[in-house]
This record gives structure tokens, C-alpha cells and sequence, in this order.
């Protein structure tokens, strides 16, 4: 008899032990739950260049986002993005936006285009998960958004143009 009670208290020890790891577990399980049940849409894919003022062009592979399900998820949980890479919104009209950060790790450049594709504002260096709103404050037809700094670092300005069919 010696010997169960014995290991019924290290089995009481051990559970007491687990308990806040046990706990834990149950406050975050929804969380990590939620965060994996996000949809997850898929995008297109195709390669567009920016075009300076000077003449100068700088090749990107975006990602489309032409749905409102792609508009919706935008580059939400991503993690990491190729430093020539980004994504592409085009609209099916021009009309005013505010975009936002909402489950956003990357800080972004937003780019926003007219119906040329021209470049009209250019939100720099995004910050990460904000629920800030970032207008466009005008009408647009589309956005390009990539990596923080990329603005800076090609020297992009209002004014230069994005080559996309969809901008005619």
C-alpha cells in the first residue's frame, strides 16, 4: 500500500505543477485557434513596373487583389515579403479609401493610383497592426503596396506611374 500512495502523490505533485502550464494553454487556445481559422483567399499573380518621372523602372511580383474577399484580407499575417514584391489592389471604379494595418506584421508603403496609374499620394512606412486610417483623399483606381522604405529607397514620388493593363 505504501507504494501507491506514493505514486498517487507524485501524480498530485506533478498535476499541481502542470496546472498554471495547463491553464495557460486554455487562455491562449482560442487565440491561436482564431488566428489559424482566418480564410486565407489566394491571388494572382503578375509582374508590373513603376516608372519615374526620369524614366527609371523598377520591376515588381505582386500579388492581385481584384475581390472584395482579397481587398478584405489584403496582406494580413503575413510575416515577410521579398523585397520586390507587394501587392496590387485595383478597383473595379475609382473611389475614396482608408485603408488600415489590422493584422498587418509589415510596415508598408502605400502607394495610391488614378485611373492612369499615376501615383497621386504615397502613405510611407505604415505602422504595423494600427487600426489608424490611412485616406487616399481623393478617388482611386488602384494601390500598390510593398515593403516599407521601398518609396525612399527607388525614389518614388507622386507624379510617377505604375504599368498595369488595368490602368489605361
Amino acid at each position: 500500500m505504501p507504494v501507491n500512495k506514493g505514486a498517487r502523490m507524485n501524480r498530485t505533485a506533478v498535476g499541481s505543477a502542470a496546472m498554471p502550464f495547463v491553464l495557460l494553454l486554455l487562455l491562449l487556445l482560442p487565440g491561436l485557434a482564431a488566428a489559424q481559422s482566418q480564410p486565407q483567399v489566394t491571388f494572382d499573380k503578375a509582374e508590373i513596373a513603376v516608372e519615374t518621372a526620369a524614366g527609371d523602372r523598377h520591376i515588381f511580383e505582386v500579388e492581385l487583389a481584384l475581390r472584395r474577399d482579397q481587398f478584405g484580407q489584403g496582406l494580413m499575417f503575413r510575416r515577410e515579403m521579398a523585397e520586390d514584391a507587394g501587392m496590387l489592389f485595383i478597383l473595379p471604379r475609382p473611389q475614396t479609401l482608408n485603408m488600415w494595418m489590422k493584422n498587418t506584421y509589415l510596415p508598408l508603403d502605400m502607394l495610391f493610383l488614378n485611373n492612369t496609374g499615376e501615383i497621386v499620394k504615397i502613405a510611407e512606412r505604415t505602422v504595423p497592426l494600427s487600426t489608424d486610417r490611412i485616406p487616399s483623399g481623393r478617388p482611386v483606381k488602384g494601390v500598390l503596396e510593398v515593403n516599407a522604405g521601398t518609396a525612399e529607397r527607388l525614389g518614388l514620388a507622386v507624379g510617377d506611374r505604375v504599368l498595369h493593363p488595368a490602368f489605361q
